[in-house]
């Protein structure tokens, strides 16, 4: 009498094996963001949580391994080598789903459009002129945001930059926008309250308007000849917006591009102090050479060189 087939727990040929356990999604996506940004607020920030639930996650995902992934230093988060190791991983895989849902289904086909750009020039020169975008992509909802950082464009983060330096250090594709001259300017009612600035001398003894730190204007009275050998003084405002702001409220004298004082020149909030020619950045547009010639990048891209060219139309 023939014998039964014996029982075994090997899977059936062709069946996958398998999967081992995994932990939370969540945990994962949020230790792999804060092991990238070096930072529980960046990654909160990111991933639009509170830093606390980010930094719960984090020890939740320690106790589901058992292993210490992260320190906290004076100088920051700091991973462990078990943390590094993981982040490897852990960041090679979500690249390998970005990248996967990108060629399914990439932002801009689902009609959204995320453009990342320094502080000054999006508060003062693109959002005044959102409307003219929005014409130029009919359909396509526009998401701005008016950062320093640049985006991780492996992670997908944005579909296009626009930044402000000597030449971007990036992966992606750059092309320049608008090469800047940096001067100063000041409100017509502080010009009127305050003596005449006839010289470079006379300029570095008024209350000078700086953004992070006093370095920016310290480097520029050096390429304009005139070494500052004294204290710059004046208040820190951290941005170029809230300097411009400043200096519209007749508070004292900023440092402006083109682009980022061309409506307040044109309308007379600001007047341009002496004939300076002073270069320390230009504007670049940033983006994935993969995506240089998606249908809305590229309108984007036309719009921003007509843009840029009818405010330099605009000059007087």
């Amino acid at each position: 009498m023939p014998r039964p087939p014996k029982k075994t727990d090997h899977p059936e040929a062709g069946a996958a094996p398998p999967r081992g356990r995994l932990p939370p999604l969540s945990m994962v996506r949020a230790f792999e963001a804060v092991g990238r940004l070096s930072s529980m607020r960046k990654a909160a920030d990111e991933l639009a949580v509170c830093h606390t639930v980010v930094s719960r996650h984090v020890r939740n995902l320690e106790a589901w391994l058992g292993a210490r992934l992260v320190e906290r230093s004076p100088r920051g988060i700091q991973l462990t080598e078990e943390g590094r190791l993981f982040l490897r991983s852990t960041s090679n895989a979500f690249d390998l789903i970005a990248a996967a849902t990108s060629e399914l289904r990439p932002a801009t086909a689902r009609g959204l459009f995320r453009v990342w750009c320094v502080p000054g020039l999006a508060a003062r020169w693109l959002a005044p002129r959102l409307a003219g975008l929005q014409a130029a992509l009919p359909g396509v909802e526009i998401v701005l945001r008016a950062t320093k950082e640049r985006p991780n464009f492996a992670h997908f983060e944005a579909d296009g930059e626009i930044a402000y330096g000597r030449e971007p250090e990036t992966a992606a594709r750059a092309e320049l926008l608008e090469r800047s001259r940096l001067f100063p300017v000041a409100s017509p009612s502080w010009l009127a309250a305050h003596p005449p600035i006839e010289t470079l001398d006379d300029l570095a003894h008024v209350t000078l308007i700086h953004e992070e730190s006093r370095d920016q204007w310290r480097q520029w009275f050096e390429l304009a000849g005139h070494p500052p050998v004294m204290d710059l003084a004046g208040p820190r405002l951290w941005y170029a917006s809230s300097a411009l702001d400043a200096a519209v409220a007749g508070q004292g004298v900023a440092l402006a591009t083109r682009l980022q004082a061309a409506d307040d020149l044109l309308a007379g909030r600001l007047v341009e102090l002496l004939e300076t020619d002073v270069g320390m950045g230009h504007y670049w547009f940033v983006a994935p050479e993969a995506r240089w010639n998606d249908p809305v990048v590229s309108r984007f891209r036309a719009w921003l060189a007509d843009s840029v060219a009818t405010t330099r139309g605009g000059e007087h």
